[in-house]
């Protein structure tokens, strides 16, 4: 039985197939990211970007055998959070996302890894505003940008 009441409710610990990345798995994988998204890694860049990776699948695709888009708007969901907590901001557990915009660049491939790449443009006492890109081995998918709520300050 997972405790509802821990704020830890992924694996975050170094992932030993990918060094340098940590691993970013809820420990419930009944719930979407498990289901749906497979396995996923993060890791800490220069200039405090924070890259999200994924490895897509048949499943994660369309009948033009490429990305669906929905499986690309999803690892951007996840990336602005696993972002946050990478850079250790308050009030992510419990955070909701607000708005998220999003531009389609390319076609996504399912036979290499897919990364969102983040950035935290500004933190206030309850919002958090990112932007990002994600890519391919160097090529284009999409960027976008969101505004996360944090939670309120639990007692």
């Amino acid at each position: 039985m997972i405790d509802q009441a821990s704020p830890v409710r992924f694996n975050n610990d170094p992932d030993p197939e990918h060094p340098g990345w940590n691993r970013w798995e809820l420990h419930d994988d009944r719930r979407f990211n498990g289901q749906v998204m497979g396995k996923m890694l993060v890791r800490l860049e220069d200039g405090g970007k924070v890259r999200t990776r994924m490895f897509p699948e048949l499943r994660h695709t369309n009948l033009l055998d490429i990305l669906h888009g929905g499986t690309v708007l999803a690892l951007i969901d996840i990336a602005i959070f696993s972002g946050g907590h990478t850079l250790g901001l308050e009030g992510m557990p419990g955070s909701v996302t607000l708005d998220l915009t999003t531009q389609f660049i390319g076609a996504g491939r399912p036979d290499v890894p897919l990364d969102a790449v983040a950035e935290v443009l500004r933190e206030t006492k309850r919002l958090v505003f990112v932007r990002g890109v994600v890519e391919q081995e160097g090529e284009l998918v999409a960027a976008y940008s969101a505004t996360i709520r944090k939670a309120r300050r639990q007692s």
